[in-house]
């Protein structure tokens, strides 16, 4: 469904580029046509993969736009300035890949819940890594963050669930790429709720132009704070913050669903039994949720479009391959 005149916020992937900063973006839209066989669906599916991206995930469009947003506001300074960030991983490898390549010492702190492969990606482009207790969720490592902020002059946070160069960016970018992608035909995006950048900037985009068009958060089910449920540690790692981050625009949304870890490693593994596209464990979510949703027989003929936030990979010591 390519559009004969791309938008120009897509890049083209057939040129030298100048650094690793420009291959951010212009990611592929996929059809899934054995799931809609094998599930019986009357919607078609289509996930847009985010781990096409330099760094294998959706969080490196709003690494770079973070911080090229504070340079341009003139907060920071590469070869000066600190920059801390607190982040459950993929948020941590796209600024240090970005933080690497302009010459920023970056402290990453997160849970210690998250993955080894994360950890070592960010430690070997030269990120500095704090942990937190996995118990105290992204709140508690917030806090930390902003303990050691205090400890370095001239520090700087970008602050990913406030920062609103990060919903613009998906508003600039991914919203643009997927309404040129689909010719305008998309009537649904799914997309997991971390910090509800990627949705809010869709929906900001998209909506006025298509006023039927749905716009679905998915949270984890055990840490369902967004439908009014008591946050709790749960292990689809990238979603489900625990609280209600500044830069979702909620009420851009027509909803936000559960979905629980044992449905997330369920629909991830069918995607790469079935299509040969192993997801991570939110795509995961994401893909259980389009799967629900295009059953339906309302659905039959429409476009649902799911944000798949990164690869399998990237998922290596974790249950998604426990017994493999």
């Amino acid at each position: 469904m390519a559009d004969e005149n791309p938008s120009p916020h897509l890049r083209p992937k057939s040129r030298l580029y100048g650094s690793i900063l420009e291959t951010v973006g212009g990611t592929p839209l996929v059809r899934l046509p054995r799931i809609e066989a094998t599930q019986g669906l009357k919607a078609r599916l289509a996930l847009k993969l985010e781990f096409f991206n330099p760094l294998g995930s959706v969080k490196d469009r709003i690494g770079l736009a973070m911080i090229e947003s504070a340079e341009q506001a003139g907060q920071i300074t590469p070869g000066k300035s600190v920059l801390i960030e607190p982040t459950s991983g993929n948020t941590g490898i796209a600024l240090a890949f970005a933080a690497a390549a302009k010459g920023y010492r970056l402290i990453v702190v997160m849970p210690d819940g998250a993955s080894i492969e994360r950890r070592k990606m960010m430690r070997i482009m030269g990120a500095e890594l704090v942990l937190t207790p996995a118990r105290e969720g992204m709140a508690g490592a917030i806090a930390k963050a902003e303990a050691l902020a205090k400890e370095n002059p001239g520090a700087w946070i970008p602050r990913q669930f406030d920062n609103p160069a990060n919903p613009a960016v998906h508003e600039a970018t991914t919203a643009e790429e997927i309404w040129a992608d689909t010719e305008g035909g998309v009537d649904v995006v799914v997309a997991g709720v971390g910090t509800g950048g990627t949705l809010t900037g869709i929906a900001r985009a998209l909506k006025p132009r298509k006023a039927s068009l749905r716009v679905i958060g998915v949270e984890p089910a055990e840490s369902a704070v967004l439908s009014g449920d008591d946050p709790g540690p749960h292990n689809i790692q990238g979603i489900g913050a625990g609280f209600r981050p500044q830069v979702l625009e909620l009420e851009r949304l027509d909803e936000v669903r559960r979905v629980s870890e044992r449905e997330s490693f369920a629909a991830a593994r069918l995607c790469a039994r079935t299509e040969g596209l192993p997801i991570g464990i939110s795509s995961g979510a994401v893909l259980h949720m389009m799967m629900e949703l295009g059953k339906a027989p309302e659905m039959e003929g429409k476009l649902i479009v799911g944000i798949a936030a990164s690869f399998a990979e990237r998922y290596l010591s974790t249950e998604l391959f426990s017994g493999i």
